[in-house]
C-alpha cells in the first residue's frame, strides 16, 4: 500500500462507522487498500457551493457527490429553513436532469427534507433547470432544489440551490446555510422519510412556464415567417426535450426537425465526447441534419436546459456557430428594439450582464437609453438584480458563456425561451431576405467590432487547484503593466475591491461583492479577465478586443488584426492552450 497522508486516512476512517451504508464502506475500504491517489482527492476538501452551486465527480468521500454529502446540505438547508420561516408551512421544490443518479439523489434529497417536516413537491421525471425556478413561486415554495451539473462531463453531478425568489442562492443566505452546514456531523442527517409529505407534481406548473414562455419570447413574427423557418434542434440527451419542442409548437413554428440519437435522456451522453453547446462538437450531428435538410438554424441545449448553442446560415449558405457573446448580443438589441418601436420601454429599464462579458453591451444600452447593471460571473447575481431593483423593467440579460435570459418569470438563464427567441429573431430576419449574421454586422458597424476569446486551463487534483492559486498570486502582486505593446491602464481587483487607475494614480472601491477575479484594461480598449472556475478546476482567461469598422466590408481585416493581436497576448500571458 502506497503512503497516504494521515489527516486523509483519519477522514476515511470516519466513513467506516455503523452510521454509512455497507457498499460504501466496502468502496471506501478498497480506496484504502488500492487506490491512494484515488482515496486523497476524495478527501483532502469538502465539496463547497461555488457560483453554480454545489458541483462534483460522483463518488463516496467528502469531496464527492453522493447521498451523504448531498444529505448533509439538506439537513443544514432544513435546519436554515426552520429559522427563517418559524410557525409557517415550509415547502421546497425539487427537480432532476438526466445525468446518471439524478432521479436517485433526488429522491434522497426529498426524503431528508421530508424526515424534517417540509413538505416536497418532487418532479416524477427529468426536468428542465427554468422550470423550477418558476415552480418555487408557482408553488409559494420557500427553497427549490435542482440536481444536475449542467455541462459537465458523465462522471459529475450537482446541487443548485434556489431561494423563495426563484433565483439561486446569493448573501446572506448562502453564507448563512454553508456555515449552517459546516456545523453539521453527517449522523446529524435525518433519513428517516414522511412519505405523506412527499408529492409527485402534476403538470400544471409546466403549463404555466410554456404559456409565459411564449409570451415572453414570441415579438410578433407572422405565422408565414414562423413556419417558414427550418430549425434543427438538438437536447443533446438532456431535459430540453420535455419542454422546448412544446413551446415551438405552441408559438407556431412546425418546421422543427429533433435529432433523434441525441433526443433519448442519456446520462452517459454517448453522442457527444462533452454535451456543452459552447463546444462546436456537440452540435455536430445537429449541424449535419441542418446541412442535409437545408435548415436555416441550428439549437442546441446543455443537459438542464439553461445554456444554448446556436448556429445559422450565412449569406454563403453554409452553417455559422454564434459564440455567447454574440448571442447576446443579438438577442439584447432584438429585444430592445421590439419594445422601442411598440412603446414598451419605460424609463427605467434595464439590461443585464457580467464583467466578463462583451463590453459592446454598454454601446448597446447607451443607444437604446437604458441602463445596463453588471455582475459577477455567475447568473445568480442577474436575478438577484430582478429582486433587488423591482421598480425598473429587465427587459433581457445574459452572459458569455451561453445563457441567457428573457423577461423576469424565471430567475435563471432560461434556454427555453432563448430558443424561441433565436427562432423569432431567425424567422423576421428570413423574412426581410437577410441572415442572422448580417444582423450581426449590421450590429458591429453600428457599435464597433467586437471580439471575444476564451481560454480555459484545466488544473486537476489538489495539485491543480495549488497552480491555479499560485497564477493569482502572480498576476495579483506581479501584474504586467504593458501587454501587446500597450499600456495597462486600470487593473480592476474584486478579491480587494479595489480599482487601480495607472493614468490618473488613484484607486478607487467597486461596488459588487468580493471574488477571485483580475481584469485588466489596457490604452486601446483592451480587457483581459482572469477567474478560477467556482464549479471546475479550471482557470479561465476573457479576452475582449474591438475596432471601429465603417461598413461590414471592412470586417475580415479588422478581424485579422484582431486574431494577430490575441495571439500575442497569449504568448506574452503564457495562456496557449
Amino acid at each position: 500500500m502506497r503512503h497516504i497522508d494521515p489527516e486523509i486516512l483519519e477522514k476515511a476512517n470516519r466513513w467506516l462507522t455503523s452510521f454509512f451504508d455497507e457498499e460504501t464502506q466496502l468502496r471506501i475500504k478498497e480506496l484504502i487498500a488500492y487506490d491512494s491517489e484515488e482515496l486523497t482527492d476524495s478527501f483532502y476538501k469538502n465539496l463547497e457551493f461555488g457560483t453554480g452551486g454545489m458541483r462534483g465527480i460522483m463518488g463516496d468521500g467528502d469531496n464527492r457527490i453522493n447521498k451523504y454529502t448531498l444529505g448533509k446540505n439538506t439537513q443544514g438547508i432544513s435546519n436554515y429553513l426552520k429559522t427563517q420561516f418559524p410557525n409557517q408551512k415550509i415547502k421546497v421544490a425539487i427537480a432532476y436532469d438526466c445525468r446518471n443518479n439524478s432521479n436517485t439523489l433526488a429522491r434522497t434529497v426529498a426524503e431528508v427534507f421530508s424526515a424534517n417536516g417540509i413538505e416536497v413537491y418532487l418532479y416524477p421525471d427529468l426536468r428542465p433547470t427554468p422550470l423550477l425556478s418558476l415552480a418555487v413561486k408557482y408553488l409559494e415554495c420557500q427553497c427549490g432544489i435542482v440536481l444536475t451539473a449542467s455541462h459537465n462531463p458523465p462522471e459529475y453531478n450537482g446541487y443548485k440551490v434556489y431561494w423563495q425568489d426563484g433565483g439561486q442562492l446569493v448573501p446572506p443566505q448562502d453564507k448563512a446555510i454553508i456555515e449552517e452546514i459546516n456545523r453539521l456531523q453527517y449522523e446529524e442527517i435525518n433519513f428517516n422519510a414522511k412519505e405523506s409529505l412527499i408529492q409527485l407534481l402534476d403538470d400544471s406548473s409546466e403549463n404555466a412556464f410554456a404559456k409565459a414562455s411564449v409570451q415572453n419570447g414570441s415579438l410578433k413574427s407572422s405565422g408565414k415567417a414562423r413556419k417558414n423557418l427550418r430549425i434543427v434542434f438538438t437536447p443533446l440527451h438532456g431535459t430540453s426535450i420535455t419542454m422546448v419542442p412544446k413551446v415551438l409548437k405552441e408559438a407556431g413554428y412546425t418546421d422543427v426537425h429533433i435529432v433523434e440519437e441525441q433526443a433519448v435522456p442519456d446520462g452517459n451522453f454517448s453522442t457527444v465526447s462533452s454535451p456543452n453547446p459552447e463546444e462546436p462538437e456537440a452540435l455536430q450531428m445537429a449541424l449535419d441534419l441542418a446541412k442535409k435538410i437545408n435548415a436555416d438554424l441550428v439549437i442546441g441545449t446543455d443537459p438542464d436546459c439553461d445554456r444554448l448553442g446556436i448556429a445559422v446560415r450565412n449569406p454563403q449558405g453554409t452553417m455559422q456557430l454564434l459564440n455567447g457573446n454574440q448571442t447576446m448580443v443579438i438577442m439584447t438589441d432584438f429585444l430592445l428594439n421590439y419594445h422601442q418601436k411598440n412603446q414598451s420601454l419605460p424609463k427605467g429599464s434595464f439590461i443585464a450582464s457580467t464583467i466578463v462579458s462583451t463590453p459592446m453591451m454598454h454601446k448597446i444600452a447607451a443607444h437604446y437609453g437604458v441602463e445596463l447593471k453588471e455582475s459577477l460571473t455567475g447568473f445568480k447575481w442577474i436575478a438577484k438584480m430582478i429582486n433587488d431593483y423591482p421598480n425598473q423593467k429587465f427587459i433581457g440579460g445574459g452572459e458569455e458563456s451561453y445563457g441567457y435570459l428573457v423577461g423576469d418569470f424565471v430567475r435563471d438563464k432560461d434556454a427555453v425561451t432563448a430558443t424561441l427567441l433565436a427562432c423569432e429573431i431567425a424567422a423576421q430576419c428570413k423574412e426581410q431576405g437577410k441572415t442572422l449574421v448580417e444582423y450581426l454586422d449590421e450590429l458591429y458597424v453600428k457599435y464597433g467590432l467586437f471580439k471575444e476569446f476564451l481560454v480555459s486551463l484545466t488544473k486537476k487534483g489538489q495539485a491543480g487547484a495549488e497552480e491555479i492559486k499560485q497564477i493569482m498570486h502572480r498576476l495579483r502582486n506581479h501584474p504586467p503593466l504593458k501587454i501587446a505593446k500597450k499600456n495597462t491602464v486600470l487593473i480592476e481587483d474584486y478579491l480587494t475591491g479595489t480599482a487601480t487607475h495607472f493614468l490618473e494614480n488613484f484607486t478607487s472601491k467597486l461596488d459588487l461583492p468580493t471574488s477571485d477575479v483580475l481584469i485588466y484594461y489596457l490604452e486601446d480598449g483592451s480587457k483581459i479577465c482572469v477567474r478560477p472556475s467556482g464549479t471546475e478546476p479550471k482557470i479561465k482567461f476573457y479576452l475582449s478586443l474591438q475596432a471601429n469598422i465603417r461598413h461590414r466590408n471592412e470586417i475580415p481585416s479588422a478581424e485579422k488584426e484582431i486574431l494577430q493581436k490575441v495571439a500575442t497576448i497569449k504568448g506574452e500571458l503564457g495562456i496557449e492552450k
